[in-house]
């Protein structure tokens, strides 16, 4: 069971998008795991719209979708769909509540394992944030070394060049004929 559960939160990391700056899933994706009709989706939605303000659903504009349709692949097979109407994204907070107004088993099920898909994406860009932030100080710590290891080997290499240019000179003043 446990390692169906991973599988499933990581096909839906896979449906999770970001656009304006925030993580979201499309209804047509959001059909699919909760095996309704999108249809059904933005049905439930329209008659529980004060349960969906802003923050928790937006309907993408022409041009995200256009560009989200030639991103991913099943956007791109959305035929069916009238071309007037672009799609809802929801955000986590949507997803959440769009399990509460469809109030199906399958939608309870699935809406578990979203949620822990959102939270697995949340810990992974905490842990890439660390992981970057350690990078850098690494970066900052070394480039300092080589920029120091670099300066004295080019000291050294002015060095010798001015000790042989210093040997080339012709020498003036007094001269010892030993």
């Amino acid at each position: 069971m446990e390692n169906t559960s991973v599988i499933q939160v990581q096909l839906i990391e896979n449906k999770i998008y970001e656009i304006r700056g925030q993580k979201v899933m499309f209804d047509f994706d959001l059909a699919e795991i909760y095996e309704v009709e999108t249809k059904r989706i933005n049905e439930a939605v329209r008659r529980n719209s004060e349960r969906f303000p802003p923050k928790f659903m937006f309907r993408l504009t022409q041009e995200e979708w256009d560009y989200m349709r030639s991103q991913i692949a099943t956007a791109y097979n959305q035929r069916k769909r009238n071309i007037g109407i672009t799609p809802f994204a929801f955000t986590e907070h949507g997803v959440t509540m769009l399990a509460s107004v469809l109030r199906s088993e399958k939608a309870i099920q699935m809406n578990i394992i979203i949620v822990e898909a959102f939270i697995a994406l949340k810990e992974f860009a905490m842990n890439y944030k660390e992981l970057s932030d350690k990078l850098r100080q690494l970066e900052a710590r070394y480039n300092q070394q080589f920029t120091d290891i670099t300066e004295a080997i080019n000291y050294l290499l002015q060095k010798d060049k001015i000790e042989i240019e210093q040997k080339d000179r012709r020498r003036i003043g007094f001269k010892n004929h030993d």
